[in-house]
């Protein structure tokens, strides 16, 4: 059972497929890159935000307080 010729696959043809492919990924990464971009500034900020917060509670938690009183 052999091919007819023009049922081959060809080098040319498997290239223009990966072309067509790689060429929609493309697309679809540049459309959603602000939107990414977006959302890692304000989970950064958040993660940021969460340790000061965090980080301030635990000092005053520590940290002793010293009266001074004069006779």
């Amino acid at each position: 059972m052999t091919m007819p010729q023009s049922a081959r696959i060809t080098r040319r043809d498997i290239e223009e497929k990966i072309r067509s492919l790689t060429s929609e990924a493309a697309e679809e990464v540049a459309t959603a890159k602000p939107t990414l971009i977006g959302s890692g500034v304000a989970v950064a900020l958040v993660v940021v935000a969460l340790a000061y917060l965090l980080g301030r509670r635990s000092g005053r938690k520590r940290s002793a307080v010293v009266e001074i009183r004069r006779l």
